[in-house]
């Protein structure tokens, strides 16, 4: 089967785009022939002409899978491919109304778009279940997943002075992320020795970085915690190998790449409740079903939202009491050696498209 992605022309390494790129080298892996197409534009509020030549990809092609991000922003695009008899999935990452900060027009225009893009094509594919969820209460629509897998990764060493630790956040700098209510959860464990590395890419929303770097600043914490940009390759695995806990304080995760991937490296984490991070940090067990051996030990936890005192008062624990530090981290450590291929990924795909 010959299989064609179509995507935006963005490089920064999200976790969509993660996805986006080893789901097409496990597809190749299966024996698929596929196309990569990135589609230049302003997406998801492409132009005119963005939507013209994403038109002419997608009649071009016979199997077209489409990032979210891309189709949400075309539907009259995506409904014209699909009645002229070409297969088009969407591919959803995260909901265009779930960004924070947008004005309601835009959201509400975002909405509406996304809604009728998705009723338009052939399936919706998303990656988690909470997703499913999640597209089926905003837009009624039955979606089907297809999760991340993990490429294995060396254990992290972690901090090298035991009675410090190095907390990790790696995730774009924006509001969604939350990392300014981080920033303030780490005011209140000064008296503690702790750093951290905050990775991300800065320029998704520039106004909020520079409110999370004026906030470091404000705080007196500049020496404390590291505002890197992107990171990818060697200069990422640096991250994860000196990190002793991946801090994901984001408002809303369709599932969280990074959750696994620090699993991969036998690094626990903090998420934050009611998001598809949750299902993300229990990949490894079944619901209904008992859980692989020494699975039964959550590798971290969720954290309920609410103040920043919640998320503090979670980060004191971890970083105070041994017991609780090593109990994490050796459940991430077993649930290393249990995580999804992406060939697993790759599989679901092929088996929802011949539906």
């Amino acid at each position: 089967m010959r299989i064609a992605l179509v995507t935006w022309a963005d490089g920064r390494p999200t976790g969509g785009n993660v996805y986006n790129a080893e789901l097409a080298a496990a597809l190749r892996a299966e024996g698929c022939g596929i196309e990569v197409h990135r589609v230049p534009g302003a997406w998801p509020d492409g132009s005119p002409a963005d939507r013209a030549r994403l038109a002419d990809v997608l009649h071009a092609l016979d199997v077209a899978i489409v990032d979210g991000i891309v189709a949400g922003g075309a539907p009259a695009q995506v409904a014209d491919a699909v009645a002229s008899g070409h297969d088009v999935s969407v591919l959803v990452h995260m909901a265009l109304g779930a960004e924070v900060g947008l004005a309601s027009d835009v959201r509400s225009r975002r909405e509406g778009s996304e809604r009728a893009a998705l009723h338009a094509a052939s399936r919706v594919l998303c990656t988690s279940r909470w997703a499913a969820q999640d597209l089926r209460r905003r837009y009624g629509v039955s979606a089907l997943v297809a999760a991340p897998g993990v490429r294995p990764a060396a254990l992290a060493a972690g901090s090298v002075a035991p009675e410090s630790a190095r907390l990790l956040c790696l995730a774009t700098v924006a509001g969604e992320k939350d990392q300014l209510g981080l920033v303030r959860a780490l005011t209140l464990l000064r008296d503690l020795d702790w750093t951290v590395g905050m990775v991300g890419s800065v320029d998704a929303d520039p106004t909020y970085a520079s409110m999370v770097r004026a906030e470091i600043d404000a705080a007196g914490l500049a020496d404390r915690i590291e505002l890197t940009g992107a990171l990818v390759g060697e200069a990422l695995e640096r991250q994860w190998q000196c990190s002793d806990l991946l801090v994901l304080p984001s408002h809303t995760e369709t599932f969280g790449l990074v959750v696994v991937e620090a699993l991969a490296h036998g690094i626990p984490v903090v998420v934050r409740a009611g998001t598809g991070a949750v299902e993300a940090l229990a990949v490894g067990t079944r619901a209904g079903s008992s859980p692989a051996p020494g699975c039964d030990v959550t590798p971290g936890c969720d954290v309920t939202p609410g103040e920043v005192g919640t998320l503090a008062a979670v980060l004191r624990a971890w970083l105070t009491e041994p017991d609780l530090r090593e109990r994490w981290r050796t459940a991430a450590q077993v649930r290393r050696g249990i995580l999804p291929a992406w060939d697993e990924t790759a599989r679901a795909v092929l088996g929802h498209l011949a539906q």
